[in-house]
C-alpha cells in the first residue's frame, strides 16, 4: 500500500521535495537501476495531466526527488489536485510508493 502525503505547490515559484523509500520492516530499499514518475490531475478521471521532474537522487539511501520548474508552477491553476509516485524495477515491475493531495497556492507576482 502507498504512502500517503499531502503536497504543497506555489504558483510561480521552483518545487521540490524529497521521498525516502523504506519496505516495511523500515529498511531502506535500493534503488539501483529503477526509474520513478510522477504525475498529478485534478481527479482520477481526467484525461489531462501535469508530470513532474521525478529522479532516483540516491539509490543506496532510496532517495526519489519529485520536483516542478517556476515555469511549469506558473501554468497551474490554483486548488487541489491527485498525484501518485510510481517506481519502476529493473524487471519492470510497477509500484506506487506514495500518492496524496497537491495543493497548489496561488501566486501574486508573476
Amino acid at each position: 500500500m502507498a504512502a500517503y502525503s499531502e503536497i504543497y505547490v506555489e504558483q510561480n515559484a521552483e518545487f521540490s521535495t524529497t521521498i525516502n523509500l523504506k519496505d516495511s520492516q523500515g529498511d531502506v530499499i535500493n534503488l539501483s537501476g529503477y526509474s520513478a514518475s510522477s504525475q498529478m490531475r485534478k481527479s482520477y478521471y481526467s484525461t489531462s495531466a501535469t508530470s513532474f521532474n521525478v529522479s532516483v537522487s540516491n539509490t543506496t539511501t532510496g532517495e526519489i526527488t519529485v520536483a516542478m520548474s517556476s515555469a511549469n508552477t506558473a501554468n497551474l491553476n490554483p486548488g487541489r489536485y491527485m498525484y501518485d509516485v510510481i517506481i519502476t524495477s529493473p524487471q519492470s515491475q510497477v509500484t506506487r510508493v506514495v500518492e496524496g493531495i497537491v495543493n497548489v497556492l496561488a501566486g501574486v507576482t508573476k
